[in-house]
C-alpha cells in the first residue's frame, strides 16, 4: 500500500496496440483534488492532508470512491493503528477483488495493486485499483438502427410499362410489360410478362402479336430465421467463381436483406481502459464517428459506422483537466467476408428453364444446386458449391482470406463430370481498397472437359463450351493534390476454340469548377490496329439541367462529336427532357420529354438519322394500380415495396415521408407512397394543423418497415368529436371563479374553469347539463344545447350558472 503525505501529482499514461488491429488499449492515471466532489472534473487530484487528528482506533462511515468516481455508497471502515479495514462484500460491490468471504474484514494495505487514501475533510475513502478490475463498459451499439418487424397487408398490385414505336422505315409495334402481385402475410405471388404487337405486315419475329411470360413464383421471407422460400421460377445461388441458372422448382436461401440491422461482415472493435472518468472520441479517416463518456475500467466502442477497405482509426481520450492522449491505428474491413460463426446458403432444385425470353413454358432436365459460405473466423470465410443433374455432378471448394492490412485473397477449385467427361476449374481473386487507391484481380482457368449447369441442358444441335480462361484486372488511383482519379483495366478472355480477346482501358476523371466534371478514356484491343478514345465534359446548370459535350475517336480513326442537354424529372414530379445530337458520319438526333405526376409517368420523343433514313417516333407510359383497403389507386411504378397511408376517409391531409412532403390524401383518405425500401423502418407522418378544431389525432407519426415486393396499410386514426368552448358566468353576470370544477352530467367528463370563466368540454350531446363547484364550495348548474353536426368546435356563452 502506498500512503500519500505530500501534494505531488503522479500519473503514468500507458498505451498498447494490437496487431493490424481490431482493438486498442490505453490507460490514463491521476488523482482527485482534496476537498472536491469526486466527479468527472476530479479525474486528477492531489493527496489529502495528514490524518494527525484521527483516533488510533474506531469505525468511520465513509463514502467509497473508486478511481476518482464516487460509488454513492456510505460504508463502515475500521481504522486501527494506521491501517484501514473494510468488509469484503462492500469492496466487491465496488469491483475491488479480495477473495474473502463477504463479511470478512480486509486489510486494505495488503491488497496488491490497490492504493488507499483517506480524505478527512470530505469523509471519503478513495481507492485506486487496476482498471481491468472494473466492469467492462460498452459505448454505443453495434447496429446503426434497431430491428423493426416488417409489416404487410392484403392487396393486389398491377405494374405496367406500355411502349409504342413508329419508325419512318420499318414496322411499327407496341409492347406492354406487366407485373401482377398478390400479397399478404403468407407471402407474395408474382407474375411478369410482355405483350407485343406489330403493325403494317412487317416481320415481327418470334415474339410478335402474342404474350410472353417471364417469371411466375410464390415467395415468403421469414425475418426471425433470416430465410426466404421460393416456389416457381427461381434463380439459383452463385459465388464469384460459379454460375447462376434459372429453374422451375423450389429454393430455400439465407436472406440477410430481411434484417438490415445485421452487419454480416466483421467490423473492427476499438477497446481500451480508463483509469479515471474519461471522455472518448473515435475518428475514422479523420471524421468523428463516435463520442461519449466512460467510467474507470475497460470499455469497447461498438457504434463503428459501416465502412469498407483500408482506413485509419484515432481514439482520443480527454481527462478532466483537458489533457488528451491520441492513439492511431490502421485497419482493414472487407465486406466480402462473413463474421465468425455466420453462415450463408442457397439450395435450389427443379427443371432447367429453356428459351427464357423466347417461350413462355419451356423446361428441361431436372437439376439441383447448392451454395454455402461460413465465417470460420473473422479473417477466413469458407465457400462451397455443388450442382447435380442427369449424369452430371459438380463440386467446388474455396475460401476468402483477409490478409491483414493488405486486402482479401480468394482461391477456389471445382471438379465436374458430365456424361463421362470430366474437367476442372481454378479461380483466383484478390482485392484491395483504400481512400488513395484500389485494385482488383480475378483469374479463372478451365480444362476442356469442364461443364456446369449453364451448359448442362443445351439442345443436341447446339454446341457451346465455356471459355477456357478469363483474366480481369482493374485499379483506381486518387491523385490527391494533383486532382482527379486515374483508372485502368485489362481484360483477357480465351474461348474454347482458342480465340483470344484482350482489351486494355485507361480513364481519367477530374472535377472542375462548379461541379463540372471532365472524363477521358482510351481503349485498345490488343492485336488490332487503332485506338479508341473519348473526351467528355459534363456541366451541371442546377435546376435548368445538365449540358454534356463529347468528342470520340474509334479504332478506324473516325471522329464524332456529341452534345446533349438534359434535365431530370424532379423527385416530386414535373417535367424533364433530353436533347442530343451526334455528328461524324451518322448525324444522329434525339429529342424526348418526360412528365411525371402522382399517378403515372409519360414519355415521348423522336430519334433518327434523317437524310432519307427517317425518324422513329415513340411514346411510353408506366405506372401501377394498387387495390387495397377497398380502394383502387393509381400510382407511379412500384419496383419494390410501398405504403398506403389511410386517414380514415379524411381528405386533404398532408403526408410526409422522412420529413419530405409526399402529397395530400385523396377524397377517400388515401395516399400511396410507391418508393418504400423493403425492411427499412421509414418514418411516415401526417400534418394535423389544417384539420378542423373538432378533430382528434392521437398518432401523427409512425415508423413502418414493409416486406419486399409487398405493401403495408398505415392507418392514422382521426376521430371527430363534439366539443365546445364555454364561457360561464354567475347569476350576476360575472365570470365564474378560476379553478372551479365543471362536471358534464351526460358524459361524466370534467374540466376546470380558466380565465374569464372559460372552460372546454368534449363528448357533448344535443342537450347538455353542467354542474359547477367553485373553490369556496358553492354549487351552480347550467344547461345548453349543442350542434352535434357542427364542422368546427362550437362556442357557447356567456352561459349563466344558477343555483
Amino acid at each position: 500500500m502506498k500512503r500519500y503525505n505530500d501534494d505531488r501529482t503522479s500519473g503514468l499514461p500507458r498505451r498498447r496496440a494490437a496487431a493490424w488491429a481490431v482493438g486498442i488499449a490505453f490507460a490514463a492515471a491521476g488523482h482527485a483534488r482534496a476537498g472536491e466532489t469526486a466527479t468527472l472534473a476530479d479525474s486528477f487530484g492531489r493527496a489529502p492532508p495528514p490524518v494527525g487528528g484521527t483516533a488510533a482506533h474506531g469505525t468511520l462511515y465513509l463514502e467509497l470512491v473508486v478511481n476518482a468516481l464516487s460509488t454513492g455508497r456510505i460504508v463502515p471502515v475500521r481504522y486501527r493503528d494506521g491501517i484501514y479495514y473494510a468488509r469484503a462484500g462492500d469492496l466487491a460491490q465496488a469491483s475491488v477483488r479480495t477473495g474473502a468471504q463477504p463479511d470478512a474484514l480486509v486489510d486494505l494495505s495488503r491488497l496488491d495493486g490497490v492504493q488507499v487514501e483517506y480524505e478527512s475533510a470530505e469523509q471519503r475513502l478513495k481507492l485506486t485499483v487496476p482498471p481491468d478490475w472494473l466492469p467492462r463498459q460498452t459505448l454505443g451499439s453495434p447496429r446503426l438502427y434497431d430491428r423493426t418487424p416488417a409489416a404487410v397487408s392484403f392487396g393486389l398490385l398491377f405494374n405496367y410499362d406500355v411502349y409504342a414505336n413508329s419508325p419512318t422505315l420499318g414496322t411499327s409495334y407496341t409492347s406492354a410489360w406487366t407485373e401482377q402481385r398478390l400479397f399478404d402475410r403468407w407471402g407474395t405471388v408474382t407474375n411478369t410478362g410482355v405483350y407485343r404487337r406489330d403493325y403494317g405486315g412487317g416481320a415481327g419475329g418470334v415474339g410478335s402479336n402474342r404474350y410472353l411470360r417471364y417469371d411466375t413464383f410464390w415467395r415468403y421471407s421469414d425475418q426471425d430465421r433470416l430465410r426466404t422460400y421460393t416456389a416457381g421460377d427461381v434463380i439459383t445461388g452463385a459465388l464469384s467463381w460459379s454460375s447462376a441458372v434459372r429453374l422451375g422448382g423450389v429454393s430455400v436461401e439465407r436472406d440477410f436483406k430481411v434484417r438490415p440491422d445485421i452487419v454480416t461482415y466483421p467490423l473492427p472493435q476499438f477497446s481500451g481502459q480508463a483509469a479515471v472518468p474519461t471522455a472518448v472520441d473515435l475518428f475514422i479517416n479523420g471524421s468523428k464517428t463516435t463520442t461519449g463518456q466512460v467510467n474507470p475500467g475497460p470499455f469497447t466502442m461498438n457504434n463503428v459506422p459501416f465502412i469498407n477497405g483500408a482506413g485509419e482509426a484515432t481514439v482520443v481520450t480527454t481527462d478532466a483537466l483537458g489533457r488528451q492522449v491520441a492513439t492511431t491505428i490502421p485497419f482493414y474491413v472487407a465486406n466480402t467476408l462473413l463474421q465468425k460463426g455466420l453462415s450463408d446458403y442457397s439450395l435450389s432444385a427443379g427443371a432447367m428453364r429453356r428459351d427464357y425470353g423466347i417461350r413462355s413454358f419451356s423446361y428441361g432436365k431436372f437439376a439441383a444446386s447448392g451454395t454455402a459460405r461460413h465465417g470460420l473466423t473473422d479473417y477466413l470465410t469458407l465457400e462451397g458449391h455443388v450442382e447435380g443433374g442427369e449424369r452430371f455432378a459438380l463440386g467446388g471448394l474455396g475460401f476468402d482470406l483477409g490478409i491483414g492490412m493488405f486486402g482479401v485473397l480468394g482461391v477456389a477449385a471445382t471438379q465436374s463430370r458430365l456424361a463421362g467427361a470430366s474437367g476442372r476449374q481454378y479461380a483466383f481473386g484478390y482485392s484491395y481498397a483504400s481512400q488513395r487507391f484500389s485494385v482488383s484481380l480475378q483469374r479463372i482457368q478451365r480444362t476442356n472437359g469442364f461443364r456446369d449447369l449453364s451448359v448442362y441442358d443445351l439442345p443436341a444441335n447446339v454446341a457451346y463450351r465455356l471459355v477456357r480462361s478469363s483474366t480481369q484486372a482493374t485499379g483506381a488511383l486518387n491523385l490527391g493534390a494533383l486532382g482527379g482519379t486515374l483508372g485502368a483495366g485489362y481484360f483477357d478472355v480465351r474461348g474454347a476454340d482458342g480465340a483470344r480477346t484482350r482489351i486494355a482501358n485507361l480513364s481519367y476523371t477530374r472535377p472542375l469548377w462548379r461541379r463540372a466534371t471532365l472524363y477521358a478514356s482510351v481503349n485498345k484491343t490488343v492485336g488490332e490496329h487503332g485506338v479508341a478514345a473519348q473526351l467528355q465534359l459534363i456541366v451541371p446548370l442546377g435546376e435548368p439541367g445538365v449540358v454534356t459535350g463529347a468528342l470520340a475517336r474509334d479504332a478506324n480513326n473516325s471522329f464524332s462529336e456529341r452534345v446533349q442537354y438534359s434535365r431530370s424529372v424532379p423527385s416530386d414530379g414535373g417535367l424533364g427532357w433530353n436533347l442530343a445530337y451526334a455528328g461524324g458520319g451518322s448525324h444522329y438526333q434525339q429529342a424526348d420529354a418526360t412528365w411525371r405526376n402522382r399517378y403515372f409517368q409519360a414519355q415521348g420523343g423522336v430519334y433518327g438519322y434523317g437524310a432519307g433514313r427517317g425518324y422513329a417516333r415513340w411514346g411510353e407510359v408506366q405506372g401501377s394500380v394498387v387495390v387495397m383497403d377497398g380502394a383502387v389507386l393509381p400510382a407511379n411504378r412500384v419496383d419494390d415495396a410501398f405504403v398506403l397511408i389511410d386517414t380514415q376517409g379524411r381528405g386533404g391531409v398532408p403526408v410526409r415521408y422522412e420529413n419530405q412532403l409526399v402529397g395530400k390524401t385523396d377524397g377517400g383518405g388515401h395516399l400511396l407512397v410507391p418508393w418504400a425500401p423493403s425492411y427499412y423502418a421509414g418514418k411516415y407522418e401526417i400534418d394535423p394543423l389544417d384539420l378542423p378544431s373538432n378533430v382528434r389525432v392521437p398518432i401523427v407519426e409512425r415508423r413502418v418497415a414493409v416486406r419486399d415486393h409487398g405493401g403495408a396499410l398505415v392507418t392514422f386514426p382521426i376521430r371527430r368529436i363534439v366539443c365546445a368552448q364555454i364561457a360561464l358566468v354567475d347569476a350576476a353576470g360575472r365570470p365564474v371563479a378560476i379553478g372551479s370544477r365543471v362536471l358534464h352530467e351526460e358524459s361524466g367528463g370534467t374540466a376546470l374553469v380558466g380565465w374569464q370563466g372559460e372552460t372546454y368540454l368534449e363528448g357533448l350531446s344535443a342537450l347538455n347539463h353542467l354542474r359547477v363547484r367553485t373553490p369556496d364550495g358553492r354549487t351552480c348548474r347550467a344547461t345548453f344545447a349543442a350542434d352535434v353536426d357542427a364542422a368546427q368546435m362550437s362556442r357557447v356563452g356567456p352561459l349563466a350558472c344558477g343555483e
